[in-house]
């Protein structure tokens, strides 16, 4: 369909609505100035007249799938990881993937409509969203849009119509604690990341459960976050909890960065790992493997992630019926030298 003949059915359709051909232009394109009677008059019009929205006549003739993924900060051995499944499992369905960071961005890239057009003027399949905040206007702008989202280990939790990928964080941070209980550990700490991300609050919630069961209380001096999932917060962490009166003797990291930091203070502070104290971490990340000593952690399935991410988004392209909008793959505590039984 040439620019002429398009310019004719939408004048034909704002006609037969008894609307102008501006606000036909704005349903098509997504707009979201228009009143939701309208749109569906439009919609059912331009349905009936057979028009094809430019994004439908590009994915007709177009080879080529491109997928965006958004992540917080390219440089976290989770964020490396969860790409790595989505890159393998991209190399074998003949999909391309683009690869954008969050960060200090002009007010232009936030805005949501702006975000949510671009993805369909660049004839992109949808967009995986990384351990980053994704606000409510954000995903709006995107399922009128009828773009598939899929976004993993989300900030906030995502509504329910939204496909989400992620771990058992809560069972992970029960068993990552109660490793620690069985070892005779009680004076136990949690470090844990951003206080409001999905994850963190289970993990932490996991944390408490495992020592309600075990009869110990959950002594708040001991649980420290508001941080990031990063290694600065580790060490902040840690210097906190070397103040007390009475030290913990195990540490939980709500992620292998902060452990990673943990760690890294501790030397610094002439404290030993796992003699002085223990540490667990969450993630399971080749950085906690390769660490001195190695970091005993909570391993996610991070690679699977990924794949299992891409693979909904594809699926809702193809527009797929899921039978679920929660996948949650199961954790498990990789045991190495850097937790032990409590100094006598």
């Amino acid at each position: 369909m040439n620019a002429r003949a398009e310019k004719t059915t939408l004048a034909a359709v704002a006609l037969q609505v008894g609307v102008s051909t501006p606000t036909v232009s704005k349903v098509v394109n997504g707009r979201e100035d228009v009143a939701p009677e309208t749109r569906a008059r439009v919609l059912a019009a331009l349905e009936q007249a057979g028009y094809q929205s430019p994004l439908q006549r590009r994915s007709a003739t177009k080879t080529a799938t491109v997928v965006e993924v958004v992540v917080d900060v390219l440089t976290a051995a989770y964020t490396v990881e969860v790409l790595n499944g989505i890159l393998q499992f991209a190399a074998g369905a003949d999909v391309e993937i683009l690869v954008s960071a969050t960060g200090p961005a002009t007010s232009r890239e936030n805005n949501p409509e702006r975000r949510a057009q671009r993805i369909i003027d660049e004839g992109r399949a949808g967009m995986i969203v990384v351990t980053s905040a994704f606000s409510e206007a954000q995903l709006h702008a995107f399922r009128r849009r009828q773009v598939p989202v899929v976004v993993i280990d989300p900030l906030n939790p995502p509504p329910a119509d939204v496909v989400s990928v992620g771990a058992t964080n809560w069972a992970g941070g029960k068993a990552a604690t109660e490793h620690l209980l069985e070892l005779g550990h009680r004076r136990i700490a949690y470090i844990g990341g951003i206080e409001r991300a999905e994850c963190n609050q289970a993990r932490l919630h996991g944390y408490m459960a495992a020592l309600t069961a075990h009869g110990v209380p959950v002594d708040p001096r001991y649980v420290i976050s508001g941080g990031r999932f990063r290694r600065d917060s580790g060490t902040a962490g840690l210097k906190a909890l070397l103040e007390l009166d009475e030290r913990p003797t195990a540490i939980f990291a709500a992620s292998d960065s902060i452990a990673l930091g943990v760690l890294s203070e501790a030397a610094r502070q002439g404290i030993r790992i796992p003699e002085d104290m223990s540490l667990i971490g969450f993630d399971g990340t080749t950085q906690g493997e390769e660490s001195v000593p190695a970091l005993t952690s909570v391993a996610q399935p991070l690679e699977e992630m990924g794949r299992a991410a891409l693979r909904a988004l594809l699926r809702q392209a193809r527009g797929e019926v899921l039978d679920s909008r929660r996948v949650e793959l199961a954790t498990q505590v990789i045991v190495r030298d850097s937790t032990a039984p409590p100094a006598a």
